[in-house]
């Protein structure tokens, strides 16, 4: 029986101040350098990836995609790739049971705007961008499935599109669903505007434009799926989110319990493989030919068939007086979310929260607008929202410090968000603020500055920022874990959550560990199997440790206390006398007994060890308007990071030399993970502020693979200095914070105020590429 079905116990909802009482009290695992569960096997190349699984008989799958952006499918054959000797199968949209694919969220109650996600599963009439699945094939081997492809006609009649935003914002456009392709508009309404910026001394207008991104992870999106002899179609793929065998079992028309989604170790993912990829697909091509099916997208089809980061528009008007006070923030924000709804109404949200940066503004309006095109689809993406509004605030920062004569440091900290604060949305920061010293330590971190010489001039920058970590509270979110003790005193965990190569399951065991004062090699983790360990939700929104963390440390201090329980009577003392360590539970005088004969006594009283707990994250009610005036997140992560760069002015080439960032993660378990994620997102926030673009030209891509789409390589990259604070006040376990898209946030704005120090031009557009330098430093007009 599934885990996540079994009766829960009766303290799993609660927190157990008797276990933190009780558990080792010097930190043995958090907080430390602990080895890695796969580091050796990934050195070794012994990982198994989802590609690299193979089934008897199994066939191989492709999917045929549509090359216009905007038709209408007039005729559609496929007879010669069904004939073709060695296919299985050939589908098109008559097909599938249920061709309209609806993506939702457990708790989302809200109204404003599309926020139920539904796209087609495969082209029924209408093609909405290039790249949009229109058939799939299922053969005996890839060469057949490609030639199958092939022999697949399908005769387009072009009708218009729309490829920029803006424009699809006219009443007149071409609509891509219904009557409107504003899918989704959020507010921030705060004080007097007007009144502010009559009164503010300085104000500072700008419109700034960031880029679509491609997630670029190294592994393709993949998976292998088979029907067991149950009738349950178990899928193994490279996913977020092993609860999709839901989007499965309703395409199909089966019951939920038919399918069965097992995670497997990934290579990247960064959002890229949150919403559905190769399941649907795996799911549909195994139920219908009863064979195994193995499906991997190639390059190419990840970079025209898959959703990327939403390019942003962004005209902001900032306020403020002669003293460095900020006065007043209006902006306009208006996002391309592609062809389909998807995540954009919520990246949307978090763009419209995040839109004033960790700064104080008493006076405040934002208009937020997410728009359909024809472009390519756009969804989560690592930063999910902050990133492209991070560029524009700290943007308008600089500015404004140097129209007032202030140096950039000192009016951030005339204006920084405090504990106790009320942000734009009238949200309390209940947590510790160590933006000036993340500040500080980034920018101590770079040392003396270099030196220019000739056209190669240098510059500094920085920037700070802010990012919730968590999903938002409206949605209910919760987490469970399964952590029981074997009879050996040896420990396992439970837990659904996937681990995208960040050490989540890692963290999960230093937790138990610490917990029950086990050795962190006596505790096993079982992960992301939707049949078999409980589920826990995505791994988004960087709540993977601040979601199962938590469940797992409940869990873990429920088995303490029956072990505390059952040790009490046998040492003839009270239960909070008593902690573990090393195998033995120990009084506070310094007796002990053995850990494996309290299991056998408590085997014996027939209440083992072990105990399924649930996390419920902090909720409020649901967004009832389209201006947000509540709550919408636990918590925020804020730091800073530097750069230095040198700027050839003959050429507008860009070279890093120093970059350092630094990140209050309220407490760090695994260091060495929690530097990677520093050091690993400021590597990608590199990339999104001086190189990634991916371009289309009228919905046509232009960039589909790494030769034409460039991303940072290690020759491009400095040695990144991660720096971790722990203000040990988040709402994580033992007070951490989330880490894995907050350290991504500030590159881009601190690489372009490195330019400007460096060369005196402010880039607006980002990447800040060669030749958007070259021309902003000799044609003015461009």
């Amino acid at each position: 029986m599934p885990l996540y079905r079994i009766q829960k116990d009766s303290g799993c909802y609660r927190s157990c101040k008797q276990g933190r009482k009780l558990m080792a009290k010097e930190m043995t695992y958090i907080g430390k350098r602990t080895p890695g569960l796969d580091e050796r096997d990934k050195v070794l190349g012994n990982v198994i990836y989802a590609d690299d699984f193979t089934l008897p008989d199994m066939l191989y799958a492709r999917v045929f995609r549509a090359t216009k952006p905007s038709a209408l499918i007039k005729k559609l054959n496929v007879e010669k790739a069904r004939n073709l000797p060695g296919v299985a199968c050939v589908l098109t949209a008559d097909d599938v049971p249920n061709n309209e694919s609806i993506s939702n969220v457990v708790g989302q109650t809200t109204e404003v705007g599309l926020l139920e996600a539904k796209h087609q599963v495969l082209v029924k009439n209408r093609v909405r961008y290039y790249g949009e699945a229109v058939a799939l094939v299922a053969a005996d081997t890839i060469d057949a499935a490609n030639r199958a492809l092939e022999l697949i006609e399908v005769e387009y009649e072009e009708i218009p599109g729309v490829f920029d935003p803006i424009a699809a914002m006219k009443p007149d456009a071409p609509k891509l669903h219904g009557n409107n392709n504003i899918i989704a508009q959020w507010k921030l309404r705060k004080g007097n505007i007007e009144k502010a910026f009559a009164e503010s001394d300085v104000v500072v207008e700008n419109t700034y434009r960031t880029p679509r991104q491609e997630h670029a992870h190294l592994e393709p999106e993949s998976g292998v799926a088979w029907v067991d002899d149950m009738g349950v179609i178990n899928i193994r793929s490279a996913t977020q989110v092993i609860e999709h065998y839901r989007d499965v079992a309703a395409v199909l028309g089966i019951p939920q319990s038919m399918v069965r989604i097992e995670g497997t170790i990934m290579g990247g993912a960064f959002g890229g493989k949150e919403d559905v990829t190769v399941e649907v697909f795996l799911g549909l091509l195994a139920w219908k030919t009863r064979k195994p099916v193995k499906l991997t997208f190639s390059r190419e089809e990840m970079g025209f068939g898959r959703q990327k980061r939403h390019p942003y528009i962004l005209k902001y008007k900032t306020g403020a007086t002669k003293d460095g006070k900020l006065t007043a923030m209006e902006a306009e924000i208006i996002s391309d979310a592609g062809a389909y709804v998807y995540l954009s109404p919520w990246v949307l949200l978090y763009s419209t929260v995040h839109s004033t940066g960790p700064y104080f503004i008493p006076n405040v309006k934002v208009d937020s607008f997410s728009v359909l095109t024809n472009n390519i689809m756009t969804s989560a993406f690592r930063g999910f929202g902050a990133m492209q509004v991070a560029f524009a605030y700290e943007s308008q920062m600089d500015e404004l410090a140097e129209k007032l004569n202030m140096d950039p440091f000192e009016l951030r900290k005339k204006n920084f968000l405090k504990k106790g604060s009320e942000t734009a949305n009238y949200q309390k920061i209940t947590s510790d603020v160590l933006l000036k010293e993340s500040v500080e330590k980034a920018l101590g971190a770079l040392g003396e500055k270099s030196t220019s010489s000739g056209s190669k001039k240098i510059g500094r920058g920085f920037a700070c920022s802010w990012q919730s970590y968590g999903r938002m509270t409206y949605l209910h979110d919760t987490s469970s874990a399964w952590v029981g003790l074997e009879l050996d005193g040896s420990a396992v965990v439970r837990s659904g959550i996937p681990d995208l190569g960040g050490g989540q399951r890692e963290s999960l065991r230093a937790i138990a560990a610490q917990i029950l004062g086990l050795k962190i090699e006596e505790v096993h983790v079982i992960s992301t199997d939707s049949q078999v360990t409980p589920l826990a939700g995505t791994v988004t929104a960087t709540r993977a440790l601040f979601m199962s963390g938590n469940a797992v440390k409940l869990a873990s201090e429920n088995v303490l206390n029956i072990i505390t329980r059952t040790a009490s009577k046998m040492l003839k003392v009270s239960a909070e006398d008593l902690y573990l360590r090393d195998k033995l539970v120990y009084t506070s005088g310094g007796e002990s007994i053995p850990l494996v004969k309290v299991i056998k006594e408590c085997a014996a009283e027939g209440s083992m060890p072990q105990s399924l707990a649930t996390y419920k994250a902090p909720f409020t009610d649901p967004i009832k308007t389209d201006v947000i005036k509540d709550p919408v997140f636990a918590d925020f992560t804020f730091g800073a990071q530097a750069a230095e760069v040198e700027v050839d002015t003959e050429t507008g080439i860009v070279t890093i030399l120093k970059y350092a960032s630094a990140q209050d993660i309220g407490q760090a378990i695994n260091v060495n993970r929690a530097e990677g994620q520093i050091e690993g997102g400021a590597a990608q926030g590199i990339g999104f502020g001086l190189m990634e673009d991916y371009l289309e030209e009228k919905g046509v891509p232009l960039t589909w693979n790494l030769a034409t789409y460039l991303i940072p390589t290690s020759k491009d990259l400095p040695d990144i200095q991660s720096i971790i604070l722990e203000s040990k006040s988040g709402k994580g376990p033992f007070g951490a914070k989330g880490v894995g898209e907050p350290s991504i946030t500030a590159a881009a704005p601190a690489l372009v105020s490195a330019i400007y120090d460096a060369v005196g031009v402010r880039i607006k557009h980002i990447p800040a590429t060669p030749e958007r330098i070259y021309w902003s430093l000799h044609n003015s007009d461009t």
